[in-house]
């Protein structure tokens, strides 16, 4: 459990960039090898995350109210640097693959934001029935693949989280 705790704050800081400082996280929900976590960053902004991981690598979707949803895919043996960026590919079971463009490397993460709410839905809806994730290269090559197992219930908690976390404590609003 405490290598899954270091990861997540490894997953913390590369979404956070350089002004981490005091972010806190709650685990709300653990089924299998996924977690759900709530997210307070130092601004005062909250994210939701769904995790499915083993001892080296980790597969993660970042939500919040605004349905923007973001990717990370995260292994302890990438070491991409900063700035750079890769097309490449994600297929649920043996649904049609994703093409991500444009997607962030940094650090030991590769991270891509969904472009919209339809999409990201979709995406999400895929990975709920799924039961392996394969990311790929833009040749279609295999990098990394993901259990899937225990994502339905997973994914029912994430979208529980950032429904608490868009109610307003304010009667008023």
């Amino acid at each position: 459990m405490g290598a899954r705790c270091a990861r997540a704050a490894v997953l913390i800081a590369a979404l956070a960039g350089p002004a981490l400082a005091e972010t806190t996280s709650v685990t709300v929900f653990q089924h299998r090898a996924w977690q759900v976590m709530s997210v307070n960053f130092d601004d005062g902004t909250t994210s939701c995350v769904a995790q499915v991981s083993d001892e080296t690598d980790s597969f993660s979707l970042w939500a919040d109210p605004s349905r923007r949803v973001r990717l990370q895919f995260y292994s302890q043996y990438w070491d991409f640097g900063e700035g750079e960026t890769a097309d490449l590919e994600v297929q649920i079971d043996r649904r049609t693959p994703w093409t991500l463009t444009n997607a962030e490397l940094y650090l030991q993460s590769v991270l891509f934001s969904l472009p919209d709410s339809r999409v990201a839905v979709d995406f999400v809806n895929e990975v709920r029935r799924g039961s392996a994730l394969y990311l790929r290269n833009d040749a279609g090559e295999d990098v990394q693949s993901y259990s899937l197992a225990g994502s339905s219930a997973s994914i029912g908690a994430l979208i529980d989280c950032v429904n608490a976390l868009g109610r307003s404590s304010n009667p008023f609003n």
